[in-house]
């Protein structure tokens, strides 16, 4: 008896698994795509951190390789991707007693024109940002830079997923 369950147990989740066809875990649906194309986002902004521009193209192509089945080409992509940089902007957001600050918050955005060769629709132009906050006694510099990178930039390169091919 107990067999007779674990087999029909094991069918019914067979079964539920290929009726959900090509489901991606990712959330991501790249519908008839093959190639991927992203372009190098330039540093517009009026205060450049030369490393941030080549930074940020790499992060965008490693996500979309990493979380679908694209291949990235450098010409003629099915889905293609392009943009600049154009906000890089350090600001205060607390003070102390004495009125200096206490916080810095490093603020990057970065518009982008997505382009689905194979459903225009889904074309858009978006600007999008994100922030890190550092206290105003660390130099945004080395490892203080590092760190606002490793928040900033995968909170971005995630919601251009999420906007292009999420439909989120």
């Amino acid at each position: 008896m107990k067999k007779n369950i674990f087999f029909f147990t094991a069918f019914l989740f067979t079964l539920i698994l290929v009726s959900c066809g090509a489901y991606s875990f990712t959330g991501g649906n790249t519908g008839n795509a093959k190639t991927i194309q992203v372009n190098f986002f330039p540093n517009q902004a009026a205060l450049v951190e030369p490393s941030l521009s080549q930074r940020f193209t790499q992060d965008l192509q490693d996500l979309f390789t990493r979380q679908t089945n694209l291949t990235l080409v450098n010409a003629g992509g099915d889905l293609r991707f392009e943009g600049e940089i154009t906000g890089y902007r350090i600001s205060p957001i607390s003070a102390t007693a004495n009125q200096t600050a206490a916080q810095n918050r490093l603020t990057i955005s970065i518009n982008v024109r997505f382009t689905n060769a194979l459903e225009e629709k889904d074309d858009f132009e978006k600007q999008f940002s994100f922030y890190y906050d550092y206290g105003a006694s660390e130099q945004l510099a080395g490892s203080v830079l590092e760190a606002a990178y490793n928040e900033i930039l995968p909170r971005i390169t995630q919601d251009i997923f999420n906007a292009s091919v999420a439909k989120w």
